[in-house]
């Protein structure tokens, strides 16, 4: 199965990413903004998680359900992913949460990891790996690719903000992930980031720099 990019055009979405990517917003409204926008973007990402029926004892009568058939994982790539598990994990309180560690090499823009750990049900779950920026994608295709290494097929990726050059990368190197974005942004500059972008998310999110 082909991977699709889809890209959101949303009022509130477009609204919020404003507000983030104003330099002047402080760290207290950029991580609440980070989170509800992580909660808008599940709702549409999770639109064909598939379902199955179930019956449902009423006051009245018996109905006929429909109840969630999978198990959804969601996998921040730390740290900066992390700004977005608790919007998701609102709007999917039975998500279980995984999570992977990994810097960039400054130098050669390439991931390295440093920690990854993830639920037992992983292997059968719908799986959302969340980051907020796309960048050289190097990130996201290490992350994707430790994921299938432990047998995980069902793989979307979710994130804030992307560059043409790291959409790219994760469609070359796993065609079958779908990629769900807030905004593709026009291009990245010569240290690795993104234009016009919204800064380094990390440091905005936690207050760092």
């Amino acid at each position: 199965m082909k991977g699709k990019l889809i890209v959101f055009n949303h009022p509130l979405i477009n609204h919020k990413l404003a507000l983030m990517r104003d330099e002047k917003t402080g760290t207290k409204d950029f991580r609440q903004t980070l989170s509800e926008i992580g909660m808008l973007m599940a709702y549409e990402v999770t639109r064909d998680l598939p379902t199955k029926e179930v019956l449902v004892k009423t006051p009245v009568d018996v109905a006929k359900c429909q109840t969630l058939a999978k198990e959804v994982v969601v996998v921040p790539i730390l740290r900066a992913g992390l700004g977005m598990v608790d919007g998701i994990t609102a709007l999917i309180p039975t998500a279980k949460v995984g999570h992977i560690g990994l810097y960039r090499d400054e130098e050669t823009l390439e991931p390295k990891e440093y920690y990854a750990k993830f639920p037992t049900v992983i292997t059968e779950a719908t799986v959302l790996v969340v980051d907020p920026m796309l960048a050289t994608g190097g990130s996201v295709v290490h992350a994707i690719k430790v994921l299938k290494k432990r047998g995980v097929k069902d793989i979307s990726y979710v994130g804030l903000v992307g560059a043409p050059e790291g959409v790219k990368r994760v469609q070359e190197e796993h065609p079958d992930v779908n990629i769900f974005l807030a905004a593709l942004d026009e291009k990245l500059n010569e240290k690795g980031y993104i234009v016009p972008g919204l800064g380094d998310c990390g440091d905005r999110l936690y207050g760092t720099k």
